[in-house]
């Protein structure tokens, strides 16, 4: 996949702890989280599973979005995941590949 504005859920297990982000290069940030170079939040909860991800054709467009689901209650959030990815599978290999 290469750079593209995108906004994404991590988690640390299923219905775990959730992290939005956004991002241009959603391969290199979700590597980062893997490998605890994310932000202190991410490094302390182990939120190292990309459950859900929208691609975006502007950053302006990642960054309102992303706004928005981070104003979102968990339950919201977990529809949207769930929608796409009832399983709670990484999706970090589909991406990478």
């Amino acid at each position: 996949m290469n750079k593209q504005p995108s906004v994404y859920i991590m988690s640390n297990r299923a219905n775990g702890t959730l992290y939005v982000g956004m991002t241009s290069n959603l391969v290199q940030r979700v590597y980062q989280h893997r490998q605890g170079q994310g932000d202190g939040f991410t490094r302390k909860y182990h939120v190292d599973i990309l459950v859900w991800f929208e691609l975006h054709p502007t950053m302006e467009s990642a960054r309102h979005r992303e706004k928005v689901l981070k104003n979102w209650n968990r339950v919201w959030k977990i529809r949207i995941i769930e929608k796409l990815n009832p399983e709670w599978n990484d999706l970090y290999g589909y991406i990478s590949t």
